[in-house]
């Protein structure tokens, strides 16, 4: 590790001088605030204050911060990619993917042409088997409507791949924007805009008007049949196996064939439904709505799917309805950034491949291997002397660990994409393509044996990701970056920051819902009664602590539906301060002092300093609502305080200590 200087608050020597340094600062802080009183004021506070929220952004955090620069190093890599007279396919593919979206006079041109023949063959749609066949046609070309459907490992037979089905078919964020009064406006502003759109596709203006009253009352019975958010976390309660050639007898309202035979699954064994009394709901409407109904319905589905890559007109409109009106975002972020984020989401091993070549060293892999080995020990300790769990639940708690990975950057080989045609002037084309490729994919594996190799993150995701049914965890180039993690940082910052990150990515697969796969990653109870009451015990004041937070007056933090994110970060911050621990121990010179602070509090101002966030009304309000996270000032605050290591951290000020010892700290892992 490069030796740290005597003061962190400048930039790495990789970061350009003319942007900003986006990594752990003292000058992000305010040490006027007493941090055993607001700890998240203290660590954040300066910056809180200096960064307002851009005008194109609903809320500005460490993540947007790291995200925008990332998005501008893509950019320069996609001009280059132009540039180049002799490319490789990937840089071919994002070159003229990039074209088609920029192309908007082109996109201007074709308006809503890109999907006639869709609205057409939705127009033609008589009977119930005529929509189903419609549904399983679009979903192929991934399109929404009636419910969701993807390919993953399956969850009681983790060694292949099975098709789940899962409740959807809304186009508002959640079930709440239907049914709860604290949205009731922004419900009836959804339906002038489906009329818009429906205007701007050629109908009259009461079609249009009709047509979305229709969408908003088929939706919102929708939302009544679907389970809460926070439900849906259940792994074990939302898993049906359904056999194929059985999906009539128990769900006979929906016809069924038609749409496995759009969708050419036909021979599929079975399928693995999320939630069937959702299906029994849909069944029902089905039977009880006329056709013109789901005719008006699909053709939404169509439109709301296609909109963002049609005109200007059109992409502006959804904008100002989901992201100005929901997220309360004034301005649409520039042409090129939206380019950009299209890309990765569609060919994003290809954008991947000619990132990592330019901005991934091999010293961040090193130093990222040697902070997983370290987290792991720790965790391995931790599971071999935990107090609270018996003898034969360990032994398999240690079996499973035993069988973590660690992913680390980017694939070891690159999707290459065969067989998807992306043209330089039809960029709805693109996505559509991109789209049904990816559901092809998935489609054609099902039953196969599960590729433990892939990736589910592309390299420049700013994010970090654990998959319980494979036991692994993955760290794309994208987040092995300032604040997370800086390779010319002191290690107290580094461990507080992609330390903390490991541990919670770890931890994941001991929270409430982790927990339930076995050594096999399987669904499989493998506790015993009395560790599992334990367990749940302490997971309830983990629920209590983060419901009674309250970032908008009268809007609380769901605890349940935060429950496994914070059970992650309670055990991923504890065990990245024991793994720091140890490393000073190991190397006492690490032992110093920056920016006045001592290596353990600069730990937990570097994990603060990652959740440091400004927020719009609306976008709290929708995050309450559908994020499984905590909002940042929670996330910054709430682990800290229950570990005892920071109150021996930051001794009291002079005057009242009243917040010196919370008595109903929760330590799980």
């Amino acid at each position: 590790m490069a030796e740290p200087s005597q003061s962190r608050s400048a930039p790495s020597p990789d970061t350009a001088a003319s942007r900003e340094y986006l990594g752990f600062s003292a000058r992000f802080m305010d040490p006027s605030v007493d941090p055993r009183a607001d700890f998240f004021a203290y660590a954040t506070g300066g910056w809180r204050s200096t960064h307002p929220i851009p005008a194109d952004k609903p809320d500005w955090n460490a993540f947007g911060e790291l995200r925008q620069r990332t998005a501008e190093l893509l950019h320069d890599v996609v001009d280059d990619s132009l540039r180049t007279p002799e490319r490789s396919r990937a840089a071919r593919l994002v070159a003229e993917f990039y074209a088609s979206a920029l192309d908007t006079e082109g996109r201007d041109r074709r308006g809503f042409e890109p999907v006639r023949e869709d609205l057409a063959r939705v127009d033609a749609v008589r009977t119930v088997d005529d929509l189903l066949a419609e549904v399983g046609r679009l979903h192929l070309d991934g399109f929404s409507g009636l419910f969701e459907t993807w390919s993953a490992p399956d969850e009681r037979r983790s060694e292949v791949y099975a098709l789940t089905l899962w409740q959807g078919g809304l186009g508002l964020p959640d079930r709440d924007y239907y049914r709860a009064p604290a949205f009731a406006e922004a419900k009836r502003a959804y339906e002038t805009h489906i009329a818009r759109i429906f205007r701007l596709a050629g109908g009259s203006a009461a079609d249009a008007t009709s047509g979305a009253a229709r969408v908003v009352a088929l939706e919102s019975e929708l939302a009544e049949e679907s389970l809460p958010r926070a439900d849906t976390r259940d792994v074990v309660a939302n898993y049906h196996r359904v056999e194929t050639r059985g999906l009539r007898d128990r769900f006979p309202a929906i016809p069924w064939a038609p749409y496995l035979a759009a969708r050419g699954l036909g021979s599929l064994e079975y399928i693995v439904v999320g939630q069937p009394a959702f299906l029994d709901g849909l069944g029902a409407a089905l039977s009880r709505h006329p056709i013109d109904d789901w005719r008006a319905y699909l053709r939404w589905h169509v439109l709301l799917t296609a909109a963002p890559y049609l005109s200007q007109e059109t992409e502006r409109a959804h904008f100002e309805f989901f992201q100005h009106t929901l997220q309360g975002q004034p301005e649409m972020e520039p042409a090129w950034k939206r380019a950009v984020d299209v890309i990765d989401g569609r060919i994003g091993e290809a954008l991947g491949e000619l990132f990592v070549a330019r901005h991934f060293p091999p010293e961040s892999r090193r130093q990222m291997e040697e902070l997983v080995g370290d987290l792991r020990a720790v965790f391995t300790d931790r599971l071999r002397a935990l107090p609270w769990m018996g003898a034969a639940t360990r032994e398999k708690a240690l079996a499973k660990f035993a069988r973590f990975e660690a992913f680390v950057g980017h694939p070891k080989v690159f999707r290459d994409y065969a067989g998807l045609a992306i043209a330089p002037d039809d960029y709805f084309g693109n996505v559509r393509r991109s789209d049904a490729f990816e559901v092809r994919r998935g489609q054609n594996r099902l039953g196969a044996p599960v590729d433990r190799t892939e990736w589910r993150m592309t390299a420049p995701t700013v994010n970090a990701h654990f998959v319980p049914t494979m036991n692994e965890i993955f760290f794309p180039a994208g987040i092995l970056q300032p604040p997370f993690f800086d390779p010319a940082m002191d290690p107290a910052v580094n461990y507080g920051g992609i330390g903390a990150v490991i541990g919670h990515e770890i931890t994941h697969g001991y929270d409430d819902q982790g927990r339930r796969y076995d050594v096999d990653g399987n669904l499989n109870d493998w506790w015993s009664p009395e560790d599992a009451a334990e367990f749940d015990k302490r997971a309830r004041e983990v629920v209590r602590q983060y419901s009674a937070i309250e970032p908008l007056p009268g809007a609380r933090v769901n605890g349940e539906l935060t429950l496994g994110e914070n059970i992650a970060d309670l055990g991923g911050i504890s065990v990245a301060f024991e793994a720091l621990q140890r490393r000073l121990r190991r190397e006492p010179a690490l032992r110093r002092t920056f920016d006045g602070l001592t290596p353990e509090q600069r730990f937990f101002v570097a994990w603060a300093q990652v959740w440091r966030q400004n927020s719009r009304e609306a976008e709290i309000r929708r995050r309450l609502t559908v994020d499984p996270h905590s909002p940042g000032l929670a996330r910054g605050s709430v682990p800290p305080r229950n570990m005892a290591e920071f109150w021996e951290a930051f001794p009291p000020r002079p005057g009242p200590d009243g917040l010196a010892r919370t008595p109903d700290r929760v330590t799980i892992w």
